[in-house]
């Protein structure tokens, strides 16, 4: 009798395990993503998912101090542009090259165009897009006529041109036309 006695206690302990192991898989699948996934860390990702290191921002995400409407977005910190529409859709993100002075963080408008003039560093631009001055400094997105790449600017020098590529720089003036809400953030 002791042997059948074990048999049955050790088949309601396996079922037990069973049961509990089944409960926890589907417990699992029903978490909001980002909640318990440490116990996976060893798994491959599954199709949907991202290789990115959990913890890390996506560099390319919008910022979310950065406004409402359609508008652009220049992160300071990312050297980043988002041309973001009314309805909230990223339209475009790309980064820039920096100009030596930065606006202040906060809300601007595109104050005035030019298709091509002669940077402040003396290299041709084209589709200069200005919304911002810092004491006496014309602050404005522009690309380099070409497509060319300038020298990376002089500290010493005060110059305002926040350099995309050609390409950027075609969307950038297509989009942000006179009056249209430029909004840097940090």
């Amino acid at each position: 009798m002791s042997a059948s006695s074990s048999g049955i206690v050790a088949g309601l302990t396996a079922a037990a395990l069973a049961t509990v192991g089944y409960l926890a898989h589907q417990a699992a699948e029903t978490l909001p993503d980002g909640l318990g996934r440490a116990a996976h860390a060893g798994a491959a990702p599954t199709a949907g998912t991202s290789k990115a290191p959990q913890g890390k921002k996506d560099p390319t995400a919008l910022p979310g101090d950065s406004g409402k409407g359609a508008r652009v977005v220049y992160s300071l910190r990312d050297d980043r542009v988002w041309l973001v529409a009314g309805d909230e859709a990223v339209s475009r993100t790309f980064e820039v090259d920096p100009s030596a002075v930065d606006p202040a963080p906060g809300s601007y408008s595109v104050t005035s165009r030019s298709n091509t003039v002669t940077g402040s560093d003396g290299v041709p631009v084209e589709h200069v897009v200005r919304f911002a001055t810092v004491d006496g400094v014309v602050i404005g997105f522009s690309s380099a006529v070409g497509g060319s790449t300038a020298p990376a600017p002089d500290p010493k020098v005060r110059t305002g041109g926040i350099r995309e590529s050609r390409a950027d720089g075609d969307a950038m003036w297509t989009f942000a036309t006179i009056g249209r809400t430029v909004v840097v953030v940090r």
